[in-house]
């Protein structure tokens, strides 16, 4: 039975949050009723919306996929050189012969399907407030209690803590697919997270970029084939809380970022590559220098696009700031220390608002 969704308010709203929200049945509930146009509540401002035309080459800002194979040999400085610019430059790249094996990508991004076309009320199971384990949930949009527009995107969020709960907790439909993909994508992530923090040119030891990526995060995003796509977003403009995001994209592209003062770029799918992002975390420890970028993402109009990032992450209890001996090599402190708990808390105290969030960590003179 689709939703029939009027344009008065406060009523349809309300009727619209309790279909789409709390009774679980998301964005592709929403788009499986067969709606002819949006929602008032999901069409965003004009310079909100990505418009294709505006966006600009990406060749000057976004280098060829860097090969991770590079590492072992001969090649380790370019490798070293590449990964460390493409942080400080634009803070997004690609990577391939990263030794995650392409049928363990396929198998996640079918996995992605295979939940978020489960019906929705074996997806509510795990909805905030009901799911069995709060390491696990699912939901749509980014903070539907408080965005004054929501996002066109379904998500399944799995915080990994041990095996024995996520064998116990995570959607049998994508377990196994998750934590396959997670556990292959370890040895790259540690080899980049520990390339860009000895980058900076200080003493860092394997405890210290240990403590930096101890939680990790599988995300599986879902964004249904949208009727009016040039009028929403999949995902508004946002950096990300993470040190790293490693990002598993479909062939369906969207994923857009800004330039600081330039513009917009896409980040094309390449068959076999992973998209890393630096996230906040990172610009943080790095006292500025690497750029957790803007993001966001397009709808489309013709299929229904996933894709599934790794967060890479410290626990709550754990400092972050600039390393020790930064702030003296820089010449200024750009970040205070603080709890990573207590920056989280402030990320996802609101709806997306750009890279506004890092002010809160931010040395204020």
């Amino acid at each position: 039975m689709g939703l029939a969704v009027d344009t008065t308010y406060p009523s349809s709203d309300a009727k619209l949050l309790e279909f789409v929200v709390n009774e679980g049945n998301g964005v592709k509930g929403l788009a499986d009723s067969n709606i002819a146009s949006l929602p008032p509540r999901y069409v965003h401002p004009l310079d909100e919306r990505i418009d294709r035309k505006d966006v600009i080459d990406a060749s000057p800002y976004l280098g060829a996929p860097i090969d991770m194979s590079g590492l072992e040999g001969m090649k380790k400085d370019a490798v070293v050189e590449a990964l460390c610019w493409a942080a400080e430059k634009l803070g997004f790249f690609q990577v391939v012969n990263h030794g995650v094996p392409l049928e363990v990508l396929e198998r996640a991004k079918q996995a992605a399907h295979t939940f978020f076309n489960l019906p929705s009320e074996k997806k509510a199971v795990f909805l905030k407030g009901k799911t069995p384990c709060p390491n696990v949930f699912y939901g749509t949009s980014f903070a539907p209690e408080t965005e004054k527009k929501l996002e066109w995107k379904d998500y399944l969020s799995m915080i990994y803590m041990n095996d024995e709960e996520a064998m116990q907790f995570w959607p049998q439909e994508c377990r196994d697919a998750a934590l396959d993909y997670m556990k292959a994508a370890n040895k790259m992530i540690h080899a980049i997270l520990s390339t860009l923090l000895r980058g900076l040119g200080v003493e860092i030891d394997e405890s210290t970029i240990g403590q930096y990526m101890e939680a990790n995060a599988v995300n599986m995003n879902y964004y249904p084939i949208c009727p009016s796509p040039e009028l929403t977003v999949g995902v508004g403009r946002h950096s990300d809380l993470a040190a790293l995001t490693i990002l598993l994209q479909d062939d369906i592209g969207g994923l857009f970022v800004k330039v600081e003062d330039k513009g917009w770029i896409e980040i094309p799918p390449v068959e076999g590559a992973l998209v890393i992002n630096v996230g906040d975390t990172l610009e943080i420890l790095s006292n500025g220098r690497y750029k957790s970028a803007e993001h966001r993402v397009l709808a489309s109009s013709t299929k229904a696009r996933v894709s599934v990032p790794i967060f890479v992450s410290p626990r709550p209890p754990t400092m972050i700031g600039p390393l020790p001996g930064l702030p003296e090599k820089d010449g200024k402190t750009v970040y205070r220390q603080l709890l990573f708990g207590e920056y989280m808390a402030n990320y996802f105290g609101g709806g997306h608002q750009g890279k506004k969030t890092l002010d809160f960590a931010k040395i204020t003179n």
